[in-house]
Parts: structure tokens; C-alpha cells; sequence
């Protein structure tokens, strides 16, 4: 499954992240792509990258598959699943620029320095059903395109490709996404506030606590439950200034809807795990993340590449965030 956010802090800054829930990991790491590596595509000619990019990835034939990514001009990109409705093209357009499923990330990444450019790009494109092995096949897959400025969600079904404003800045998973934007109007009277005493004919009643004006807001792991309990925090949580803060402020907000082992059962008998959460950080082109046996924060720098070959996918030294 997977949820993903994006917010700002008090100068501007994009922050975005994810959770990736799965029950399986792939051995993904942090890659670097490093600006001017020849990044290779299925149905177009080999060309070198316009921007440094790092994310989460895993390393298949010397290219890389990003889960999410963010470059070095402030964009930022993930992929999350989107079963049951995503469809691609079967086959190459004649006249569009195709992009295999796989591919979109490293590409967006690769390519592209703000949502408005990356938008203009998708009008003319046609994403196709290409795996990158027989062994993996095609993940159906939505996306969230962020930068410091808004998001949109990209989604490819039966009847083409939809882009979509997100004034939420949230994405998790099936069904589509003005599905999600219509069910938050179920929840309008929830907010964080307290609720003071009310009285009720001659009985005063004042709350157990904090959290009365939010109850309704739902707990579970499900994508339309998910939905709501992420957008609802990411919506109502106060700004933040320092980069600590905005890393931790991700983070605390990706935990809130996160799966714990023996809480979601797949069709195999298997458990869903939040395999990982990260953040990445615009303003200092820095990725951070945690995962699930290991909830220390790590994180690298696209600034570690500098010097580095171009024609090389690079995985970096992880420090430990202080």
C-alpha cells in the first residue's frame, strides 16, 4: 500500500515523504543519480540527466528504480499502488514521448525542476505496460509530483491518463483520487481544537481530555481510512522551521498512519509492515529515512556525489541524523 505527503516550512522549503508498506523488501537503498548520467529508456535514445536526483531505489541493469525521488531543483516524485485501476498503454504511441511504468520516476527526477514543467511534459506523454524484468512485471502504480510550490497526482486508467491538483498534499493508494477528496467531506467537522464545556438542559459537561473535536477520524490501515487520518494531520499540523524539525514533523505524520506487524493480514497469510519512512528535503537536497527493524533516522546528501563520476549510479555513505 503506501502513503505519502508533502508540506512546507516557515521559509518555503518542500518536505516531502512516504511510507512504503509492503510485505516483502526488494533490497532497496538510497541511490544517487548523479547530473549527467546517461540514463537509458525503453523507447527513446540514452540521454544524460538534467539534475542530480537520490531516493530510495533498487538498482536493475545499471538503472535505477525509484520508489520516490527528489532532485536537486526541488522536485520530488513517488509511486504508490494503485491495484485494480491502473492501466497503461499496451504499446508505444506514435508521435507521444512513451515512458515504460517503471521508468516514470528516474524520469520525472531526471528531467524536470517544477510540477508546472513536469505537468506540461505529461500532456504529450503515454506511460506503457513494460516491465523492467518478466520477473517483476508491471506495478500498477498512481503518482504524487511535489514541489515547494503545490502537488498533483497522475493516474492512468481505462479511459487515459488523469493529472489531478491536490490541495491536500495526500496520496495512498486505490480508489481514485477524487474519490478520496470527495470522502474527506465526511469528516468536515473534525479539527484539532479543544472543545470546551457544553451544557446539555441541566447537565454540565466538560471533556475527558484532548482529541474530542477530531474523534471520527479513522485509525485503521485501510487506504480510504489512511487517506483521511494523513490529510487530516499534514492539514492541521503547525509549521515548522528548523530542518530537525520539519524531518521529525514528516516522520511523526507518516507514523500516525503506518502498519505494525500482525495488524493487516494479506491474501497469503503474510503481514503488511511499513518497510520504510523517509523525507526528503529540498532546501538541502537531503534524503532521510527509517525502517521497520530499525527506527533510526539515516539519511545522505546529494551534496556526497559532488565530485563523483557522472556515468555511474552512486549509493552513499548513510549518516546517522543527530
Amino acid at each position: 500500500m503506501c502513503t505519502a505527503v508533502r508540506f512546507t516550512d516557515t521559509q518555503g522549503h518542500l518536505f516531502w515523504g512516504r511510507n512504503y508498506d509492503w510485505n516483502i523488501t526488494y533490497g532497496e537503498a538510497p541511490v544517487i543519480m548523479p547530473k549527467g548520467f546517461p540514463l537509458k529508456q525503453e523507447f527513446g535514445p540514452t540521454q544524460p540527466t538534467k539534475y542530480a536526483t537520490i531516493g530510495m531505489a533498487v538498482i536493475n541493469d545499471g538503472y535505477p528504480l525509484y520508489f520516490n525521488c527528489g532532485n536537486e531543483a526541488g522536485l520530488a516524485v513517488g509511486g504508490l499502488n494503485f491495484a485494480q485501476y491502473a492501466q497503461f498503454e499496451p504499446a508505444p504511441i506514435e508521435g507521444k514521448t512513451n515512458i515504460a511504468a517503471f521508468e516514470v520516476p528516474a524520469w520525472i527526477g531526471a528531467n524536470f525542476a517544477t510540477v508546472d514543467e513536469a505537468q506540461a511534459a505529461l500532456e504529450n506523454v503515454a506511460i506503457i505496460a513494460k516491465a523492467p524484468t518478466e520477473q517483476m512485471g508491471v506495478a500498477t502504480l498512481h503518482w504524487m509530483i511535489a514541489d515547494a510550490n503545490r502537488s498533483i497526482v497522475v493516474e492512468c486508467q481505462s479511459d487515459g491518463m488523469h493529472v489531478y491538483d491536490n490541495p491536500v498534499d495526500t496520496l495512498t493508494n486505490q480508489p481514485p483520487f477524487p474519490w478520496h477528496m470527495e470522502n474527506l467531506r465526511n469528516y468536515m467537522c473534525c479539527n484539532g481544537s479543544w472543545p470546551g464545556d457544553v451544557t446539555w438542559g441541566k447537565a454540565d459537561l466538560t471533556p475527558f481530555g484532548t482529541g474530542a473535536t477530531m474523534r471520527g477520524i479513522p485509525g485503521d490501515t485501510y487506504s480510504t481510512s489512511r487517506f483521511v487520518k494523513a490529510a487530516f494531520t499534514n492539514s492541521f499540523h503547525p509549521q515548522k522551521e528548523t530542518e530537525a524539525d520539519n524531518v521529525m514533523r514528516c516522520l511523526h505524520t507518516l507514523g500516525c498512519v503506518g502498519f505494525v506487524d500482525g495488524m493487516a493480514a494479506m491474501a497469503d497469510g503474510s503481514y503488511e509492515l511499513t518497510l520504510f519512512s523517509d523525507c526528503f528535503s529540498a532546501n538541502t537536497g537531503t534524503y532521510y529515512f527509517n525502517t521497520y527493524d530499525n527506527p533510526a533516522v539515516r539519511c545522505a546528501s546529494l551534496a556526497d556525489a559532488a565530485g563523483a563520476p557522472v556515468d555511474k549510479l552512486i549509493k552513499p555513505q548513510l549518516k546517522t541524523f543527530a
